[in-house]
């Protein structure tokens, strides 16, 4: 692979819905409402300036601890083509901190939740990525409630897994799969050391099989700075947070998992800041090796938060999301090379979707694409649908 390809390194979504300042009230921002939670970190820490707490017992925030140089910044990307897609009705309507979730084997992805100012949604739908059409599907039986600002991610075997979310002033903490075969819902055990209730966290599957989750908000401005591991087999939640430093309590963040084996942390907001920029990585320990964050610097895309984010092969790639100041909508396309963590923008074709926030981006490898869809604009409430062919996937 060249230069650019391993630079050029893709999401879901996690995004997410809004801010995560901790209004009374939930609002068009997201915010949530109620009592305090019992929380793994103190609620509404002061954060001027977004740095790690001292240790996984305080949020206390201290001065960076030790940082990683990453390999001399390749060339930026070149051109890749965007182009809007017109599938047919059926199709979801607008909305903003759903996630849409890829079943490569199944040549689909499963759109769930999402909301609409203060209507949340529990419709569940399939994208074939073959004939790009739209099916609602109508699971038997009981399902998740509607939300936004899940997580969602697809595990085989399993199906589609959701977790946690927002809706009006109740947050989840709970673990729903979806199995195509059954046509159902089914709710999972969360035994063990289960999260506190929390909408804007992130999750991916990991290496070892279990779905890993980091950080969130819930009520009155709580925060956290944990981790966690949801393992299938058992049913159990593991509390994976490490001692020493560790990025900042924060939401509407995402997530995913390097080339060598880390757990990747990027962006988010914060108390005081509304949007952030550092990246960081979990080396998972093992035996009497304990595992540690570590903050990685060098080229990187700027601020943001609830922005789409999706794997493709050897690389990550961030879509737009909310930048600074408070308000503002990016539109800007960045590739993290999966192993070296380094980021180069692509630079925009003709055409390109119009800046927005909270959209899901997911890839679609049979393709050589990537789909964006919906989101929440200046104008409004989004429902098209785009698809990026990058650098190396294009014809």
């Amino acid at each position: 692979m060249t230069a650019v390809g391993r630079v050029a390194a893709a999401l879901i979504a996690l995004l997410l819905a809004g801010s995560c300042s901790g209004a009374a009230t939930p609002g068009p921002s997201g915010e949530g409402s109620g009592s305090p939670a019992v929380t793994s970190a103190s609620p509404g820490s002061p954060t001027p300036v977004p740095t790690p707490a001292a240790t996984a017992s305080s949020s206390v925030v201290p001065t960076p601890g030790p940082t990683r140089t990453p390999e001399p910044t390749a060339p930026p990307a070149p051109t890749a083509r965007w182009s809007e897609l017109a599938p047919g009705d059926p199709r979801p309507v607008a909305r903003q901190g759903h996630t849409w979730t890829l079943d490569a084997a199944g040549g689909v992805a499963y759109l769930f939740g999402g909301r609409d100012g203060d209507r949340s949604f529990d419709d569940l739908w399939t994208y074939d990525l073959g004939a790009d059409a739209w099916t609602r599907l109508e699971p038997a039986g009981d399902g998740p409630p509607a939300r936004f600002g899940h997580a969602a991610a697809w595990v085989d075997g399993v199906g589609l897994v959701v977790f946690a979310g927002q809706a009006g002033s109740r947050f989840f903490n709970d673990l729903w799969a979806y199995d195509p075969g059954a046509g159902a819902w089914s709710r999972l055990p969360s035994r063990g050391d289960r999260p506190v209730p929390r909408y804007g966290s992130c999750a991916a599957l990991g290496p070892d099989g279990r779905l890993w989750i980091s950080h969130g908000f819930t009520e009155d401005g709580t925060r956290f700075a944990d981790t966690r591991s949801y393992d299938f087999v058992e049913g159990r939640w593991i509390d994976e947070t490490p001692t020493g430093q560790r990025p900042v309590e924060r939401c509407l963040h995402g997530c995913f998992w390097s080339a060598d084996g880390r757990f990747v942390l990027f962006a988010g907001q914060t108390t005081g800041v509304e949007a952030l920029d550092d990246l960081w990585a979990l080396t998972v320990g093992g035996g009497e090796v304990p595992s540690r964050w570590e903050r990685l610097r060098g080229t990187l895309p700027p601020a943001r938060n609830l922005f789409g984010l999706a794997r493709q092969a050897e690389r990550v790639i961030v879509f737009g999301g909310g930048g600074k100041p408070r308000g503002t909508y990016l539109a800007d396309a960045w590739l993290l090379d999966a192993l070296t963590l380094e980021a180069a923008p692509i630079a925009e074709g003709d055409r390109a979707p119009s800046a927005r926030r909270a959209g899901a981006l997911i890839d679609d490898p049979a393709h050589g694409r990537l789909l964006l869809f919906g989101g929440e604009a200046e104008p409004g409430l989004l429902d098209d649908l785009w698809a990026l062919a990058t650098p190396e996937t294009s014809g």
